[in-house]
């Protein structure tokens, strides 16, 4: 059984007077112990939505979350807050996408970490402050001793960012949730930070839900990969199987984006067209049909169901895959 089994999770926010909106709608995935599994897509696809679903850290009012999130047993989505909070930093832990917005810009960076050592492994005193700084260290900080004692408006965009992932591997979690950790680095750094987490998975057995939009990140650091679109997951595969053979047009498009150095000078990129709001409701057919180049009358004919066109394991939600030649059906 997986660590994390997450099984047709909803999340959709209301509002008096306005139509509801569906962030997340029904999306499946499992997370096992000493796995990396990724979380693609564009903003506002869903992702963090997901996240915050699955750590409670939604308001209670306004939102209505559906599904089960099965966390060792315990459904996450149904527990209490207070053992959702003594489960939070120990067992679960997030690296938040907005360091500024996420550290307090009241209390030193030191106080902000030993508070996780002393709440959840009993540190106290001289010996807190002496893990803190090592925390530090290790995520790449440098003087951490003289770091501990400054406020987050004191540090860089990036220092920042690192105090969060320090924080959020302070207690070793078992499964641990990283909202775009690289997005603030530069690429010396983001290659320690990536290899820190790779380091707590291979040797602590951690589950790793990685969200990003670096498809490198993803290709260097996850097994499996769930591609989100308009908040449901259009191909689900292993990372090799993904990036050999992507399937929907969407996911297809994504990898097409990006630019080669194997590239002839001067050739185009292929972006795909349109934004995220040029989208239709899943009821009447497949979200991404305005702005994919393959759609058919038969992408509009009503909600597209997970099928399995190339090979077992490899889901999509298309009713007009991108195969080659070799596989297209007569």
């Amino acid at each position: 059984m997986a660590l994390l089994s997450v099984e047709e999770l909803s999340v959709t926010f209301t509002a008096r007077g306005r139509k509801d909106a569906t962030a997340v709608d029904g999306v499946s995935f499992d997370v096992d112990q000493g796995q990396v599994v990724g979380l693609v897509g564009e903003s506002g696809c869903g992702k963090s939505v997901t996240s915050l679903a699955l750590m409670g850290l939604l308001p209670r009012k306004g939102v209505r979350i559906g599904g089960r999130a099965e966390f060792d047993g315990q459904n996450l989505l149904g527990i209490s807050e207070r053992k959702l909070r003594d489960m939070r930093g120990s067992q679960l832990a997030m690296i938040f996408q907005d360091p500024l917005s996420s550290l307090n810009p009241v209390v030193p960076i030191g106080i902000q970490v030993t508070e996780i050592l002393q709440r959840h492994r009993g540190l106290k005193g001289e010996k807190a402050r002496k893990e803190a700084a090592s925390l530090l260290d290790r995520v790449g900080i440098p003087d951490p001793d003289r770091r501990l004692k400054e406020y987050p408006h004191q540090l860089s965009g990036g220092m920042r960012q690192r105090a969060l992932i320090a924080m959020a591997v302070a207690c070793a979690p078992r499964l641990l949730i990283a909202d775009e950790p690289t997005t603030a680095l530069d690429v010396t750094i983001q290659a320690q930070i990536l290899e820190l987490l790779k380091e707590l998975v291979d040797q602590e057995g951690t589950a790793l839900l990685m969200i990003t939009h670096d498809l490198g990140v993803v290709a260097g650091l996850c097994d499996e990969v769930n591609v989100l679109y308009a908040g449901r997951a259009v191909e689900s595969a292993g990372r090799r199987e993904l990036f050999a053979h992507p399937t929907h047009p969407y996911a297809h498009g994504l990898l097409g984006s990006i630019p080669r150095l194997d590239a002839p000078r001067g050739e185009p990129l292929n972006p795909i067209r349109g934004s995220i709001n040029d989208k239709i409701a899943w009821a009447d057919g497949c979200a991404f049909a305005p702005r994919c180049d393959h759609y058919t009358m038969e992408c509009l004919t009503g909600t597209p169901e997970l099928t399995e066109p190339r090979a077992a394991g490899h889901q999509v939600r298309c009713v007009n895959p991108v195969l080659p030649k070799a596989e297209v059906p007569a």
